[in-house]
């Protein structure tokens, strides 16, 4: 009976598996389809193959003298910045209210902690008006509404996370590190900073994540053409007309999740052992 269980279940997670991983596995065989083939054929793999859309959609914006290769170093430019703004930032404001003193940081934390009931889209036109009268919207360098506030700890998820954590780690360290003669940024230095890797490691994959998938705000603050980070691109794959490079733009929908991929690879093992390690006791 024990093993009829065992199987039944091993059977509903195989299941849900597959279900999770079908839309990713359609948009794969999709990218080697032909126009006509993609609109025709609902089957996951191609009848006839046509590699030919990777590199025609590498090369889809020749007329504007650029290749999507350039829109893979804004995304990623912009989403690296992010993630070392958001870790940084953070990390320094969940210190201040997890470990010191000061009037009114309950009220203070409280209101940071209000912030994630407004959605992100009725903030976009008082912030773009901000950052308008502050001249950073458009210029040479056009990202800088999108990574400026991520230096400032607006994102109050990762600083409640990192606040959470730090509350886990036994304040008799912050008190040896004082006996020896520590200020409270050499507690921070020295015993905070270590022992935050997990939380750093999970700020960094999400904004990473969400940054690289962002869509409506970089759209909203970037408009020059060599200037589109991936998600706008693949936008632009459907031209004025309502005509959509249906074969192209999946392709390159399937490119644009290899650097994801590989960035969450690259910390895995950071995040797993973070987890492991989460528990410690004083």
């Amino acid at each position: 009976m024990t093993a009829i269980k065992a199987s039944a279940r091993y059977l509903v997670v195989l299941a849900i598996l597959l279900i999770i991983l079908y839309p990713l596995v359609w948009m794969v065989g999709s990218s080697f389809k032909s126009q006509e083939e993609v609109l025709s054929n609902v089957s996951v793999w191609p009848q006839s193959w046509t590699p030919s859309n990777y590199p025609d959609g590498w090369a889809h914006f020749q007329s504007a003298a650029v290749t999507f290769g350039r829109f893979f170093f804004n995304s990623a430019l912009v989403s690296l910045l992010v993630v070392v703004g958001n870790a940084v930032s953070c990390l320094l404001a969940a210190y201040a209210f997890a470990r010191l003193r000061f009037k009114g940081r309950r009220i203070w934390f409280a209101v940071m902690i209000g912030t994630l009931l407004l959605p992100g889209h009725v903030l976009i036109v008082p912030q773009f008006i901000l950052f308008k009268q502050l001249g950073l919207v458009g210029g040479e360098f056009p990202y800088l509404p999108l990574i400026v506030p991520h230096f400032l700890a607006t994102e109050a998820f990762f600083v409640f996370l990192m606040v959470q954590f730090m509350r886990g780690i036994p304040r008799e360290l912050d008190e040896a590190a004082k006996i020896d003669g520590c200020s409270p940024f050499g507690v921070f230095r020295s015993v905070i900073l270590p022992l935050s890797r997990p939380a750093l490691v999970t700020t960094a994959i999400f904004s990473f994540i969400w940054t690289w998938n962002d869509f409506f705000r970089q759209l909203v603050y970037v408009s020059e053409t060599t200037k589109n980070t991936v998600p706008v691109a693949l936008r632009a794959f459907i031209d004025s007309s309502g005509q959509v490079s249906v074969g192209p733009m999946f392709a390159m929908s399937v490119l644009s999740l290899v650097p994801v991929f590989l960035f969450f690879l690259a910390f895995q093992r950071m995040l797993v052992e973070g987890i492991n390690t989460s528990g410690l006791k004083g």
